[in-house]
């Protein structure tokens, strides 16, 4: 932020030095001054009297002025400036300040203390640099300044319009030539990155990757290749992947990463542990968890050299979770029992590492020790939960996973609900609600509480849409269980509207192959079964089995089900045929014998629509 900070400084200093010299040069007093020679001067004795103390009077009020802005630049903290910005104040007017007001919004964000202040300036400099339909640098500075205010103080959609606007401007102004590549990628850099940040807190994680390989590109078209903030900036990258679970994006530029911090540092630096640590993550997301515990092993080696003990102890607890992902059970509870002695008692680290041993005894099937820790680790939890409500909220979500295991349902979904009570309250983490109401929503469905779980579920279809994006395979997960759970309650076409949703985003996002795609297919010819609509069903039981076939020896058995299942809808099929022929052939039957006896009477001199007397039955008539 600081380095930001005396760049955008620099900028703004540049463009003030400008206006000041075309200030000069359009306020007449230069003019007056100095043009033509004195033998050109046809000005009387009278007249030079008369007017030189004008003269003066603007020469001094320009040096006023100078020497107030001279004030203002030179001052270095907070209070000089604002000392220094009010005595401007009273000598300027208000559309001379703008640039004054950018700067000073600047340096209440460099603070980071005060971020009303910072978004007050940052008003007032844009009602004054945005009075016209003219683009400008410093119009692109300050709605940059707004959209990092907004974003400190949690207005993030306020923040998305400002930043959205910047963007706009920046590109217009690179597209006409007004300024150089160079000059705007510091503040270029500063709009994507604050964009990214404000779209993660809003969930939309996507997008936001978007925008953080746009502030790779702005790097590495304007740093050297072995740069520090090159490698950071591809470690950050690679992060954001890991967010959305996406580890073969994230181990490419992981690797790049500690490729140009080894280059940079060497092996045993600080910042290729960090690397390696993140590595290990990815590794471990792949599911090559022996390459994580390596990767772990090697970053707590440096890390340990380095003597940065709460660093190596996150290491450990790593360690010990990789090591339960690999079936080694006790050397990670050994592990976690070292790691314990070094925490303080009511300390966060404390209880990670209570979950994770709970973790080792639950896969141990040892739900008596499991249950004691997870009771240690929410005991030291329920202290924090005022204080670090989004570390709270994450842990509850993994301890109500585990107790789930243990058939706890009703203890893990007590624990989801406090969990989304928490996230409720952070605007920055709306994206997380939507996965703990489908969790919610699920274990519901699970335990046969049918009703109330479609409720949880259709809240969670509609946030991971907004965070996710209408294609992302977590909401097709939310449609199918949201379709059985309708299902459940005897309403097919609703169930049948669901999957189409569910088997839509399946194919778009897994591949219609793809085992999730394939149940999503095998749902839709269940409820279009519980409708009677058999032809449909059977179409859509025969991509199941065609698909199965596809996976060859390792889906025998789903092929077998499949088969078995669309044999059973023909023969459905086929008695619902029988059924019908038999009701239209009873039909025709009818029809035949009223014919008959329309005939029988029309013989008798009796016409069947003619008029009866009141009270006359049709038996009476065939008598006479």
């Amino acid at each position: 932020m600081e380095k930001h900070f005396h760049k955008f400084k620099q900028q703004v200093d540049h463009f003030r030095e400008k206006s000041k010299v075309d200030n000069l040069v359009t306020s007449g007093d230069i003019c007056e001054e100095h043009s033509g020679s004195p033998s050109q001067d046809f000005t009387t004795y009278a007249d030079a009297k008369t007017q030189i103390p004008q003269i003066s009077s603007r020469i001094r009020k320009i040096k006023e002025k100078s020497q107030l802005e001279e004030a203002f630049e030179a001052a270095e903290t907070a209070d000089d400036m604002v000392k220094a910005f009010k005595e401007m104040e009273a000598s300027f007017e208000e559309k001379e300040l703008g640039l004054a007001c950018l700067k000073m919004g600047l340096k209440f964000d460099q603070e980071g203390e005060d971020f009303e202040k910072t978004l007050s300036y940052g008003l007032r400099a844009l009602k004054i640099l945005d009075n016209n339909d003219s683009l400008s640098f410093p119009l692109a500075m300050t709605l940059q300044l707004l959209g990092s205010a907004c974003y400190n103080l949690k207005r993030f959609n306020d923040g998305l319009g400002y930043l959205n606007r910047a963007n706009r401007v920046l590109s217009k102004l690179q597209e006409e030539g007004v300024i150089s590549v160079n000059d705007i990628s510091p503040v270029l850099h500063a709009v994507q990155l604050e964009l990214a940040n404000t779209k993660t807190a809003l969930g939309r994680r996507e997008e936001a990757l978007v925008h953080l390989r746009t502030c790779l590109e702005i790097k590495e078209l304007t740093l050297e290749e072995d740069s520090k903030e090159l490698g950071n900036a591809n470690r950050d990258l690679a992060e954001a992947y890991v967010a959305v679970l996406n580890f073969n994006d994230a181990l490419a530029h992981c690797l790049k990463a500690i490729e140009i911090h080894k280059a940079k540092y060497g092996l045993n630096s600080v910042e290729v542990a960090h690397d390696r640590r993140l590595l290990g993550v990815i590794y471990t997301g792949l599911g090559e968890h022996e390459k994580a515990l390596e990767q772990n092993q090697l970053s707590q080696k440096v890390l340990k050299n380095w003597g940065l003990k709460s660093e190596l102890l996150r290491g450990e607890i790593d360690a010990a979770n990789m090591n339960i992902s690999l079936g080694k059970f006790d050397e990670a509870i050994n592990t976690l029992r070292g790691a314990v002695q070094q925490t303080e008692k009511d300390s966060e680290e404390r209880a990670m590492i209570f979950v994770s041993m709970a973790k080792a005894f639950c896969n141990q099937e040892n739900f008596a020790d499991s249950k004691r820790c997870l009771q240690i680790a929410c005991g030291i939890l329920d202290k924090k939960e005022t204080i670090a409500p989004d570390v709270v909220s994450e842990a509850f979500m993994e301890i109500s996973m585990l107790y789930e295991t243990m058939n706890e349902f009703e203890t893990a979904i007590s624990l989801l609900k406090r969990s989304q009570a928490m996230l409720e309250k952070l605007p920055q983490e709306q994206h997380s609600v939507g996965s703990v109401s489908a969790r919610i929503g699920w274990l519901l469905l699970l335990t046969g509480k049918v009703k109330q779980a479609i409720p949880y579920l259709e809240e969670a279809t509609e946030r991971l849409k907004e965070s996710f994006g209408p294609k992302h395979y977590g909401v097709g997960y939310v449609y199918n269980n949201l379709g059985a759970a309708y299902l459940e309650l005897d309403r097919p076409e609703r169930a049948a509207q669901v999957f189409a949703y569910a088997k839509d985003i399946m194919d778009v996002s897994l591949g219609p192959h793809h085992t999730d795609s394939i149940e999503s297919c095998q749902n839709l010819s269940k409820a279009y079964d519980a409708m009677g609509s058999y032809a449909i069903a059977i179409n859509f039981q025969e991509k199941v089995a065609e698909a199965w076939e596809g996976h060859g020896q390792s889906a025998e058995e789903e092929l077998e089900e499949a088969r078995r299942l669309l044999e059973q809808l023909k023969a459905k099929a086929r008695g619902a045929s029988s059924k019908e022929a038999l009701q239209t052939l009873k039909s025709c039957q009818k029809q035949r014998n009223r014919q008959n006896r329309q005939g029988r009477l029309e013989q008798l001199g009796i016409e069947g629509n003619q008029s009866r007397p009141k009270g006359q039955t049709q038996q009476n008539d065939t008598i006479q």
